[in-house]
């Protein structure tokens, strides 16, 4: 029985995902194998290998977004990446907007807010 659930995301910048993936403390692969409830396994473009049982399958699209795909049984996948994969597509943005805001020569400042939000500043040098 598949417990795999897909979601289409706007994930463009592996760089970016990349760099979610390290203040998260997990290992992005690319071309292998994700991990589901009783063994079963899904082949992604990148896999986001999680510290629990089960993995997150990434998949380009035509459009060139990825899909994410996971098996979400017991908690396992929400644990290390947030509800809806809330905490790694949050991480995700703020990487990708402070890539951005760098490359046109501003500064990033980044502050965590009590509720979870992340703040970011950009300014001129």
């Amino acid at each position: 029985m598949s417990h795999w659930t897909s979601i289409q995301t706007e994930i463009r910048d592996i760089d970016a995902l990349r760099a979610a993936c390290d203040e998260l403390g997990l290992t992005l692969r690319e071309n292998a194998q994700a991990r589901g409830y009783e063994n079963n396994t899904r082949h992604g473009d990148y896999v986001v290998q999680l510290k629990g049982p089960f993995d997150v399958a990434l998949t380009r699209e035509q459009n060139g977004n990825y899909s994410l795909a996971t098996d979400w049984w017991d908690g396992h996948v929400e644990k290390e990446v947030g509800t809806g994969y809330g905490r790694l597509l949050q991480l995700y943005g703020v990487h990708k907007a402070s890539l951005e805001a760098r490359k046109r020569g501003l500064t990033v400042q980044r502050r965590l807010l009590q509720n979870g939000t992340i703040n970011l500043r950009l300014g001129r040098v």
